[in-house]
């Protein structure tokens, strides 16, 4: 070994270009945060007190909403407190955990974005056999395999990024712990990681998106041949939510990952929007044209509002 200290913490260096701008920027995104958390909130409790939403597609919505909170809640803490003016300090174990579990429930979502695009193409494709194909058992196995997808990920690429050794700066250039951002601290030949890491991420993504693409492509042939104007608007409302919610959050990823050189700022945009936009907007994409959950709001504020008069 080398007569180098090895690192225990890291310091996170914030947002690439903002300097001086942290006053400004904390309630900015501690709204964007906490509405984020709010409508995820909302809509989940709203699918769990409806027994008319206890259907295979508000299953996978409902996973989907504690994957946002989720995913929101890995970065935006450790971001606020910065902004607040308080320690941009990481531990070393505290950077491990936070780039596992952005990677586990970021790729998570990316699989369960196409387990959502198969149920919308059971759902139009075989209307009649809908309920048969995407029983409890079937749902239950692909909201699981999602999981577990997105964890064997989020290992293979944590382990390939933390086996190398950091023993020189403990400055990470970002404000919260990305491969970008970690692997040029190395202290060894990170060339081979950088190029495993990026491809797995970007490829998986594509791939995610190639699927959903598939399904789409035989969800817009099946719409093409029903004969009814309203049977059609009817089937492309079920579709529309989830097309838009599929380009907010895969465009981020692809941009910043099959980039050779991606501008820090540029990259520190696309997460922003990534980490605490998206996650916001699903729960409004999904609710506002779906008159299901809009019905399920007003009778679970109904209810509430009875409840106070009763008191």
């Amino acid at each position: 070994m080398r007569n180098h200290t090895m690192v225990t913490e890291f310091i996170l260096l914030g947002i690439p270009e903002t300097q001086g701008l942290e006053m400004a920027l904390f309630p900015l995104f501690s709204s964007l945060y906490f509405c984020t958390l709010l409508a995820n909130v909302l809509i989940l409790t709203v699918i769990l007190s409806s027994s008319q939403l206890h259907t295979p597609m508000y299953f996978f919505l409902g996973n989907l909403s504690v994957f946002d909170m989720g995913f929101s809640s890995t970065t935006a803490p450790k971001m606020l407190l910065y902004l607040s003016g308080q320690s941009q300090l990481i531990s070393f174990q505290g950077c491990v955990s936070q780039l596992f579990f952005y990677h586990f429930l970021g790729c998570t979502e990316c699989f369960l974005y196409t387990v959502m695009a198969y149920d919308r193409f059971v759902a139009i494709c075989y209307p009649l056999r809908y309920m048969v194909i995407m029983n409890h058992g079937v749902c239950s196995v692909l909201a699981t395999g999602s999981w577990v997808c997105g964890c064997v990920h989020a290992i293979i690429l944590t382990s390939l990024t933390f086996q190398l050794p950091y023993c020189g700066s403990n400055e990470v250039s970002y404000y919260f712990c990305d491969i970008p951002a970690i692997l040029p601290l190395a202290c060894e030949d990170v060339s081979l990681a950088q190029k495993v890491g990026f491809t797995n991420v970007g490829l998986l993504s594509l791939i995610c998106f190639f699927l959903i693409l598939v399904s789409y492509t035989r969800i817009g042939i099946s719409i093409s041949k029903i004969r009814s104007s309203k049977g059609r608007r009817r089937a492309l409302s079920t579709c529309s939510a989830h097309i838009t919610a599929i380009f907010c959050a895969y465009g981020p990823v692809i941009v910043i990952y099959l980039q050779p050189n991606p501008s820090p700022l540029l990259g520190a945009i696309i997460q922003l929007l990534n980490n605490l936009v998206t996650p916001m907007l699903n729960p409004l994409i999904y609710s506002l044209r779906n008159k299901d959950v809009q019905s399920a709001l007003r009778n679970l504020f109904s209810k509430g509002s009875f409840a106070l008069e009763d008191e």
